[in-house]
């Protein structure tokens, strides 16, 4: 089946267009220059950016528990087809004789973008690694259609799990997990006696040995690395696949300079000693077949990044080293505990007060994070961000409200509201800092829409001006009654002008509030509010308030629901009627990781045209280095030249956290 990159609706593989919401399953936007390309492409044709769906292909042979390959081993021929649980079970293919622009299946599904090349890793591992492009990526694999199944709480068959490699199932459990560390597996299957393996390609990520030969990453960067290690060891632990961090070309970092791995190794079972490697060959011997890998082999993972890089042990961090090498040293705890200790200690300061009014029109950015201090001059908001409790490291923000290309006026209003402090803790300083985000879409006509949105903006100001305490996030009744009183306030001025009918003025409500890492968000109408994460892509938090949304929430088919010449009708507005017709939507969640908050008027947002160009317009922006007032601009740009029939506002907020350890 073909599962549509737009709503996710699953469609018949012969379909050439979502069968819900008509996307095109055929083509997809190029990511830097917005043409039509087909989706089986690798690069643009208009302007040669890379645009296909690239895996990363593991060719092996899995015996004796031990993930191998001959590659002089003739291979023989079987039956196509699938076995009677679905696993595919491809003919064997003389792999030695497969070049780029060959197919790795028999489907012809996966082509090769580069000859096959083996690659030793030690002694008891070999495979060959080659990257394929994806010329179905709609299509659901069967360990996607079995990584589902987990997620919906599906026990899978014992014969199906058993089809799979041991290295696939250490795949799949951890990706059950969502650990960012571990890439997720996309296809497996068998030829013969050879296991093919998909994977997330992350060659191209910046190597761990890279940054630490940087003379700009800082010694707490360093011990992030390490806290990180100890972490993926507890996690790999349980499938058996701790080998893999002992390979320094495995160990990779993401744009926000998290650890992660480049693929998994299976630890080996009754083999030779292994060593640590890299990529100028084998380091130091760190196993035995009799003994297990303990944490003394991280030690001496981390001599080998000290020496490769050149860079001189530091402080308390060489005294760990000999502790990790005398065996002083026992669990993981004891490991993490002292990384924790020398962190604290490396704590830079940090800044002191400031406070950020905007109303309207655009909203210059406003950014709390941490100071370079020193020899420690790489920011804090570039560390990782996932080793410990979380707290808040910078908070910036901009909006901007356009009048469209088909009105007149504009009936959009928005305000942005930032409070920024210093805390003082006997052994650290962490920051502490507010926002609230307020944005309105108004209706009513001239001098009815935009006076009931500016109203309602400078209502619910107010209201948290004189309400909300210091340091702690208002709970869902204050919030209520916020929205309420905005309603109100406009309710009033219909009643005092007599206004009935299309004449009655009123508002849409999107408003967020951030306290620390603590978050909430109230709605009325169909002003949204999204949420963008490396890890989750872009979510659509709120849901509007409309016909078409209603009718679905009754369990009517969405078809259907968006069929009815009413679908777009908004079900409630504040405004034109009193409280009893109000009903907000409040939730509250957690910042955990780096994210991007969008709020955003309908005229941004209709045609999906922020799920559609979320990763070329918004993924770029979760980078500390990108201008958010720039990126707010673009998103303007693209609405006017995608929509445009209608007022155009968008805030958008970038929120980097980094850990806490304090904790």
């Amino acid at each position: 089946m073909l599962i549509c990159p737009q709503c996710t609706f699953e469609n018949p593989n012969t379909n050439k267009y979502c069968q819900s919401c008509g996307a095109s399953l055929t083509h997809k936007v190029c990511p830097e220059c917005s043409t039509e390309v087909p989706v089986n492409a690798q690069l643009c044709h208009n302007c040669g950016a890379e645009c296909g769906t690239v895996w990363q292909a593991i060719i092996g042979k899995e015996g004796n528990n031990v993930w191998k390959l001959k590659m002089e081993e003739e291979t023989e021929e079987t039956t196509v087809g699938q076995d009677n649980q679905g696993i595919s079970v491809t003919p064997a293919i003389s792999l030695l004789q497969l070049t780029a622009g060959s197919y790795l299946d028999k489907e012809q599904r996966y082509q090769l973008l580069e000859p096959l090349s083996a690659r030793e890793k030690n002694t008891s591992q070999a495979e060959m690694c080659v990257k394929v492009l994806d010329c179905q990526p709609y299509q659901i694999s069967p360990i996607e259609a079995i990584l589902a199944n987990q997620q919906q709480g599906l026990v899978m068959p014992s014969v199906e799990m058993s089809e799979i490699s041991r290295l696939a199932k250490a795949y799949i459990v951890l990706q059950s997990q969502s650990h960012p560390g571990i890439p997720t597996i996309h296809d497996a299957w068998q030829q013969s006696d050879v296991q093919v393996l998909l994977i997330e390609d992350r060659s191209n990520w910046q190597s761990l040995l890279d940054l630490w030969q940087s003379e700009e990453t800082s010694g707490l960067q360093i011990l992030h690395c390490f806290y990180q290690m100890t972490q993926l060891w507890d996690v790999l632990g349980t499938v058996n696949c701790r080998q893999s961090l002992l390979d320094l070309s495995n160990l990779r970092l993401d744009e926000d300079q998290t650890l992660a791995l480049q693929q998994l190794y299976l630890e080996p079972l009754n083999e030779p000693p292994q060593t640590v490697s890299s990529e100028e060959g084998e380091v130091e011997s760190l196993t035995t077949s009799e003994k297990p890998l303990t944490i003394q082999a991280l030690g001496k993972v981390w001599q080998a990044l000290f020496r490769e890089s050149q860079r001189t042990q530091f402080g308390s961090v060489i005294q760990i080293l000999e502790d990790l090498e005398l065996c002083n040293i026992q669990t993981i705890e004891q490991l993490r505990s002292r990384l924790e200790e020398i962190a604290t200690e490396l704590e830079p300061p940090i800044t002191t007060t400031s406070d950020h009014m905007e109303e309207n029109n655009t909203a210059a950015p406003t950014i709390l994070q941490s100071d370079d201090v020193d020899d420690f001059s790489t920011k804090v908001d570039d560390l990782p961000t996932v080793v410990l409790s979380m707290q808040l490291n910078s908070l910036e923000d901009a909006g901007r409200t356009d009048v469209g290309r088909q009105r007149n006026h504009n009936e959009d209003y928005f305000g942005i509201e930032t409070k920024i402090s210093k805390l003082d803790l006997p052994k650290n300083r962490v920051l502490q800092a507010r926002g609230l985000y307020i944005l309105c879409d108004g209706m009513g006509g001239h001098a009815g829409g935009e006076v009931a949105s500016e109203l309602a903006v400078k209502t619910l100001r107010q209201y948290f001006d004189e309400h909300w305490v210091e340091k702690q996030m208002p709970l869902e009744a204050m919030l209520t009654e916020a929205v309420h009183l905005a309603n109100q306030a406009i309710y009033e001025v219909n009643q005092e002008e007599v206004r009935s009918g299309t004449k009655r003025m009123g508002t849409t409500l999107v408003m967020l509030l951030i306290q620390g890492t603590q978050a909430a968000v109230a709605h009325v109408g169909d002003s949204r509010l999204y949420r963008l994460t490396r890890k989750r892509g872009l979510e659509q938090i709120t849901v509007d308030h409309e016909v078409g949304q209603r009718e679905i929430s009754r369990g009517v088919e969405a078809s259907i629901a968006y069929a009815r010449p009413d679908a777009y009708q908004l079900t409630q507005a504040l405004g034109p009627r009193d409280h009893n017709s109000i009903n907000p939507d409040v939730e509250f969640f957690e910042i955990t990781e780096d994210c991007l908050f969008i709020l955003a008027s309908d005229g941004l947002t209709d045609n999906d045209l922020l799920e559609i160009h979320a990763e070329n317009q918004l993924i770029p922006l979760l980078s500390s280095g990108a201008n958010l007032e720039k990126g707010v601009t673009e998103l303007i740009d693209l609405a006017n030249q995608h929509n445009g029939h209608d007022n155009i506002t968008a805030i958008v907020i970038r929120a980097k956290v980094r850990p806490n350890m304090d904790s």
